[in-house]
């Protein structure tokens, strides 16, 4: 009888000790389950956040004893599935258009007179747009385009162009690069031009530059045929342009005589070179003298640099000129090359 009451107790234990370990295996699945579903429902964080949020356990044997969340009852699956991926970039899609309105809701970004007007043929931006094949922007320039002034990188220019045309055509595979450098001018841009462009393969560049040249009391002509040789080298690769001229800022137009012969000289190549351009320069005027907007209210501090408005009304009024360039391209529209330049007003 012992030798039975022992061979019974050690099939207790024996069984004890396979129901503990289903027990430990259930408890660690469910826990697991509870992660991954926390992981779907939540909105993905901040570093900041997630390291404040995941307690740093102090050795694995703390870790597996973690007990599950205070308010596990939010995981319950009869709450409603996580959000897909396209309903989630649906949401982003419309936080950036909030974003991009509430920059404007004290001052508004008005067109120039007359309208947004054509930067011209954009052959390769369109066909891509229209094959459903992915499209590079890049934006080449100096501290404008890096962003200097913007309190945040996604107030740059191309930051914003890139929402703005994400906005435009939600379904296309559209990025746009940030070369921009402070400090350059057309002289050092061409050292980079390979490497930082044409090797890229864009399908359109937009290249900001002449500000730094009128600064530093360089020649607009001697700029202008370093520019035109750089925009014969994209064209040659394949590549759309649409230059950009200096911006209308203090430190710019108290040399106002150069800034007005920078000007001419871009205009001329980009009619030259049946490119469009971007009149910056006169864009912003308009806004200080017909707009009467202050220009402190455009215009950090400096002198020189815009602000996160001046950036992002730049932005809009440049991306509606490349949608509309797009828009007739698509429907058929054939520009002469006379008009293949936005005109300054």
């Amino acid at each position: 009888m012992a030798f039975l009451s022992c061979q019974r107790c050690s099939q207790a234990l024996a069984a004890s000790a396979v129901l503990a370990g289903v027990l430990s295996a259930s408890i660690g699945a469910a826990q697991a389950q509870v992660t991954v579903h926390a992981a779907l429902s939540t909105a993905a964080p901040t570093q900041a956040a997630r390291t404040q949020a995941s307690p740093q356990p102090s050795s694995p044997a703390a870790s597996s004893e973690t007990p599950l969340p205070a308010n596990s009852a939010a995981y319950d699956p009869s709450l409603p599935p996580p959000k897909t991926l396209a309903a989630a970039a649906i949401d982003k899609v419309k936080q950036a258009a909030k974003s991009a309105t509430d920059i404007f809701s004290r001052v508004p970004c008005v067109p120039p007179k007359g309208g947004a007007q054509s930067l011209g043929s954009l052959p390769h931006v369109a066909g891509r747009l229209i094959a459903g094949q992915p499209v590079t922007i890049i934006a080449f320039g100096s501290s404008s385009t890096q962003g200097y002034g913007s309190s945040a990188p996604e107030f740059t220019y191309p930051n914003r162009l890139a929402a703005q045309l994400k906005r435009q055509y939600p379904a296309a595979n559209i990025s746009v690069i940030n070369a921009g450098i402070g400090g350059e001018d057309a002289p050092e841009m061409m050292k980079r031009l390979q490497t930082s462009v044409i090797d890229v393969h864009p399908d359109l560049v937009i290249w900001q530059v002449g500000t730094n040249a009128v600064l530093r009391n360089l020649d607009p002509a001697e700029t202008a045929k370093i520019v035109e040789d750089g925009v014969a080298r994209i064209q040659a690769a394949g590549s759309d342009v649409v230059l950009v001229d200096p911006q209308y800022s203090p430190r710019v137009y108290e040399r106002a005589d150069s800034a007005s012969r920078m000007v001419r000289m871009l205009s001329r190549v980009a009619a030259l070179r049946h490119v469009g351009i971007f009149p910056r320069f006169e864009v912003m005027r308009e806004w200080h003298e017909n707009q009467s907007l202050p220009v402190d209210s455009f215009v950090i501090a400096d002198g020189l640099h815009m602000n996160d408005w001046g950036y992002a009304c730049f932005a809009q009024l440049l991306g509606d000129d490349i949608i509309k360039s797009v828009g007739q391209i698509k429907i058929g529209v054939n520009l002469p090359a006379e008009v293949r330049t936005y005109r300054p007003m």
